[in-house]
């Protein structure tokens, strides 16, 4: 299970992505995020960033405009339009510094804007202002197992990007086993976080609920796991 902004939760160092086709300046940028306390990787291209961007969700990306296969625009415009990234604070740096450019920028939804050549303290400045800006502004708590997405503000779940339908049980159960994501709930946990009882001759109801449940999720489905004798778990091999 992924929690968007998972460093953050855990107290971890930030994750930044620096998406970057000139190598003198990606080492820079990143030299200067690790020694300010980052956890930095780096992308050449469009390509490399999409392909890892889905599997580890950064807390922030600086993006820049003018790479060798997709224009960092057409990529904050993606990532604007995908439900897992749209979140993700931007700052685009680019050469570009033209009024007109800056403005296309913060209209796809950009969250600042640096035109090149800029100062390490002011890179490292901003990037702070934002990851600030971004933690007390964002109220969302989306969790993430497998293709299942739970939209905790919103209550609401997706699987596929593609809207679920769930009972206000039905949620509960599904919210209580993600965010337990691989460890085993106990029948008897299970009714008395969700039913608020644990009276065995209730657990037929559960039993029920998960059949419904998984049948609701689909494919996804088949990720609640039953563990004989025990209970139900999310998230087990």
């Amino acid at each position: 299970m992924i929690r968007i902004r998972e460093q953050e939760m855990t107290g971890m160092a930030s994750l930044i992505y620096v998406v970057e086709d000139d190598q003198n300046i990606r080492e820079i940028e990143s030299f200067a995020l690790k020694n300010s306390g980052y956890i930095v990787e780096s992308f050449d291209c469009g390509k490399t960033f999409f392909n890892k961007v889905h599997n580890k969700v950064p807390d922030l990306v600086l993006l820049d405009i003018m790479l060798p296969d997709i224009d960092g625009l057409e990529i904050l415009k993606r990532m604007k339009s995908d439900f897992e990234l749209c979140n993700i604070p931007v700052i685009m740096v680019t050469a570009k510094s033209s009024e007109i450019d800056k403005v296309k920028g913060l209209d796809q939804g950009a969250d600042d804007y640096m035109t090149k050549p800029f100062g390490v303290m002011e890179l490292i400045s901003r990037v702070k202002a934002i990851l600030r800006r971004s933690r007390n502004t964002s109220d969302e708590k989306i969790f993430k197992a497998g293709d299942i997405i739970i939209n905790e503000e919103r209550h609401a779940v997706y699987v596929n990007d593609e809207p679920v339908e769930l009972t206000f049980k039905e949620y509960n159960l599904l919210k209580l086993l993600i965010s337990n994501y691989g460890i085993v709930m106990s029948r008897e946990v299970i009714m008395d976080r969700i039913w608020g009882t644990s009276f065995e001759g209730e657990s037929r109801t559960l039993d029920m609920h998960i059949k419904t449940l998984r049948k609701k999720l689909g494919e996804s489905g088949s990720m609640i796991k039953t563990v004989r004798n025990v209970g139900y778990a999310i998230g087990l091999d």
